[in-house]
């Protein structure tokens, strides 16, 4: 999206985390991370420092709460699917470029999976994505990049599905903004949404 590449990956395994077996659901969760020299300057690899920043943590749960927004989760039996969003190169919104890119990547899965009759049905009930959206010099952008975001006086992340709003993460920076002016940045989100819901179809093949 823009500047900003994400490697997404999705792997299934037929076990689930502990305080899920036997109830007959699946899971789907997500890890992200970026490599040292994703952003302009080289970052420490995490691994490296022996533990993940809370904002990886953050990322990594908005992205599983995300997906899981749109799977059916008893479709999928005792089931897990892990999303890995590696940053390939970071110019803004890598959040919302993981979850654009992490739903195709789980769409192919349940394809597959469903394909090989593993899956008796195709677990997703709905699309999503999700796109950025800010204020600057009292302007209204749509998909910041780096030097937009961080000279926004406001910004906001959009996850949105086809069938309604997922989550909504919106920040004033500078000063709050107001009412009509998140209509506008909405109404960005939904346009820029509704794009991006046409790349991952394409990606798709549907």
């Amino acid at each position: 999206m823009g500047g900003t590449e994400v490697l997404c990956t999705a792997s299934a395994e037929t076990r689930v985390p502990p305080f899920l077996r036997g109830q007959g659901l699946g899971w789907v969760t997500a890890e992200y991370g970026m490599l040292p020299r994703a952003t302009h300057t080289r970052g420490d690899r995490e691994a490296a420092r022996g533990k993940q920043s809370g904002r990886t943590q953050e990322i990594q749960r908005l992205i599983g709460r995300s997906l899981r927004a749109v799977v059916d989760r008893r479709a999928m039996g005792e089931m897990s699917v892990t999303l890995d969003c590696d940053v390939l190169n970071a110019d803004g919104g890598t959040r919302c470029a993981s979850i654009t890119g992490a739903y195709v990547a789980l769409a192919l899965a349940f394809r597959r999976l469903h394909e090989r009759g593993v899956l008796m049905q195709n677990p997703l009930r709905a699309q999503v994505a999700a796109v950025s959206c800010g204020i600057r010099e009292g302007v209204a952008l749509l998909d910041l990049d780096y030097e937009e975001d961080s000279s926004a006086e406001a910004d906001a992340n959009f996850v949105l599905a086809d069938t309604g709003i997922v989550e909504i993460q919106g920040t004033a920076e500078q000063a709050p903004f107001s009412p009509a002016q998140f209509t506008e940045l909405m109404a960005l989100a939904q346009s820029g949404v509704a794009a991006l819901f046409e790349v991952q179809r394409a990606a798709l093949g549907a």
